[in-house]
C-alpha cells in the first residue's frame, strides 16, 4: 500500500478494506435478526420484548470482553513486532483467561438480578417469565460467546481473518437451522432459541480451540503467570471500547424504562423490531469505518492530510448513499416488515408508524460516526469522544427521557433523529475546524 496507489484508487481500496469487515458485522447483526424472527413468530411479541429487556446485560458483556481483548491484541501485536514472541503468547493467554474470568463473574451476578431488574422496568407476566426463560440460558452462552470473540480478535492478529470469517458464516448458519428445529419442530419457545445460541457458540469454540491447538502459528493455549502490569495495561488500552459499550446499554436500559412504563410490552416489541434495521445499518457504518481507518491513518501518517480527509468525505458519502436506499427501501416495505416478526396488528401499526419517523436518523448517523473514526485514525481522540458521547449517551438520553413525554410514542421515534442531527451540528464544527487546520499547514508547506 502507498499513497499514490490510494489516491489513483480511492474507492476501489475503500471497498477492499471495507468488504470483509461489512460482511462479518452484517453476519453479526444478521443472527440477531433471525432470533428475533422466530422468536416473534414462534414465542410471541412478548418474547421479542422480553429479550430487548436483557439487552443492556448483553452490552456488559461485549463492553467487558472487548475492554480486556482490544488492550490485550494491542500489547501482544506489540511484542511480535519486537521479536518477543513468547511474551506475546503469554499475554494472548492471560487476556483470554481474565476475559472468561470476567464474563463467568458477570453471569453468577446477574443469576441473583433478575427478579430486582424486571421490578424496576415494570415487566411482569408472560414478558418476566420469558425473560428469565431466555436468560438463564444465555448466561452460559454469553461467556462463551465473549471468548469467542476475543480468540477472534487473535486469529485476526496472528494474519488469518479469513478463518474466523468462515467461523462466524458456520455459526450464523447454525444457530439460524437449530432455532428453526428447536423453537419451530419442537416447540421450545424462548429457551429453545437461547439453547440454539448456546450450542452455536460451543461448536464454533470448538472451532476455534481445535485452531488454536493445532494450526496456529504464533498463539497457543498453554500455561502463564499472571502480570498486574499485564492486566492493568490491557484494562486501560481498551477502556474507550468499555465505554462505547456501556454507553449504548445505559441508552437501551432507559429506552426500555421509559417505554415499558409507558407504553407497554408492545411499544417494547415495536421498539424491537424498527431497532432490527438500525442495528443491521449500524453495523454496515461500523464495517466501512474499520476499512476507511486505516487508509486514513496511513496518509495521515504520511503527511497527507487532504489525502486522508477525502478518504473521509468519499467514505461518508458511501455511508450516506447507503442510508439514502435503506430508507426508501424499507419506507416502501414498512407494512409488510411491521407483521414479519409479530402476527400482531396493534404492533404492526406501531412499527409501520414509527419506522419512516425514526430512519431519519440514518441520513445523520453515518456521517457522525466516520467522522467519530477519521479522528480516531488520526490520534485525535476529543472530537472523537465527544461525538460519540453525544450521539451515545447525552444527547441521547436528554430525547429519551424529554420527547415521549411531550410527544407520546412519536417522541420514542424521533429520539434518534433529533440525537443525531445535533450530534451533526457538533461533528460540523469540528469539521469546519479541521478545514481550516488543512488550509493552514498547505499555506505553510506542511
Amino acid at each position: 500500500m502507498n499513497v499514490e496507489e490510494i489516491r489513483r484508487n480511492m474507492a476501489g481500496k475503500i471497498f477492499e478494506f471495507s468488504f470483509p469487515a461489512i460482511i462479518s458485522m452484517a453476519l453479526t447483526a444478521f443472527i440477531t435478526v433471525a432470533d428475533g424472527f422466530f422468536m416473534g413468530n414462534y414465542v410471541g411479541k412478548e418474547g421479542i420484548a422480553a429479550v430487548n429487556l436483557g439487552l443492556p446485560v448483553i452490552y456488559l458483556y461485549l463492553g467487558i470482553g472487548l475492554m480486556v481483548s482490544v488492550g490485550g491484541v494491542a500489547m501482544a501485536g506489540m511484542a511480535l513486532g519486537s521479536g518477543d514472541r513468547a511474551a506475546g503468547n503469554q499475554v494472548f493467554r492471560q487476556t483470554v483467561a481474565t476475559t472468561a474470568a470476567f464474563s463467568g463473574l458477570i453471569s453468577i451476578v446477574f443469576l441473583f438480578c433478575f427478579r430486582p431488574m424486571l421490578s424496576f422496568l415494570g415487566a411482569e407476566g408472560q414478558v418476566a417469565a420469558y425473560f428469565q426463560e431466555y436468560y438463564q440460558i444465555m448466561l452460559l452462552e454469553l461467556p462463551v460467546m465473549v471468548v469467542n470473540s476475543s480468540l477472534g480478535m487473535f486469529i485476526r492478529g496472528e494474519g488469518n481473518p479469513s478463518f474466523y470469517m468462515k467461523v462466524t458464516v458456520a455459526n450464523a448458519a447454525l444457530n439460524v437451522i437449530l432455532d428453526a428445529v428447536l423453537a419451530g419442530c419442537l416447540a421450545m419457545g424462548a429457551g429453545g432459541i437461547a439453547l440454539a445460541s448456546l450450542i452455536s457458540a460451543l461448536a464454533s469454540f470448538g472451532w476455534l480451540g481445535h485452531y488454536l491447538g493445532r494450526k496456529a502459528r504464533i498463539y497457543c493455549f498453554g500455561g502463564f503467570r499472571f502480570s498486574r502490569e499485564i492486566f492493568v495495561r490491557g484494562m486501560l488500552n481498551g477502556s474507550s471500547e468499555f465505554i462505547g459499550e456501556m454507553s449504548t446499554g445505559i441508552a437501551m436500559f432507559a429506552y426500555n424504562l421509559v417505554i415499558m412504563r409507558k407504553f407497554g410490552a408492545d411499544g417494547v416489541t415495536a421498539f424491537t423490531i424498527v431497532g432490527y434495521v438500525s442495528y443491521l445499518f449500524s453495523m454496515v457504518i461500523v464495517g466501512f469505518g474499520q476499512g476507511a481507518s486505516p487508509l486514513i491513518s496511513f496518509c495521515y501518517g504520511a503527511r497527507e492530510r487532504e489525502l486522508a480527509a477525502c478518504i473521509r468525505r468519499r467514505t461518508n458519502g458511501y455511508v450516506l448513499a447507503a442510508g439514502a436506499a435503506v430508507f426508501f427501501a424499507m419506507a416502501g416495505l414498512r407494512d409488510w416488515y411491521g407483521g414479519l416478526f409479530v402476527p400482531n396488528e396493534n404492533v404492526r401499526a406501531m412499527v409501520g408508524g414509527g419506522m419512516v419517523i425514526f430512519m431519519v436518523s440514518f441520513f445523520f448517523s453515518g456521517i457522525n460516526s466516520i467522522t467519530s473514526f477519521y479522528f480516531t485514525a488520526t490520534g485525535r481522540a476529543f472530537p472523537s469522544a465527544v461525538i460519540s458521547f453525544s450521539r451515545g449517551l447525552v444527547i441521547l438520553l436528554a430525547c429519551i427521557f424529554l420527547l415521549p413525554s411531550l410527544f407520546g410514542i412519536a417522541g420514542v421515534w424521533l429520539a434518534a433523529p433529533v440525537t443525531e442531527a445535533v450530534t451533526m451540528g457538533i461533528t460540523g464544527g469540528f469539521l469546519w475546524r479541521e478545514g481550516v487546520n488543512i488550509r493552514l499547514a498547505r499555506l505553510n508547506g506542511r
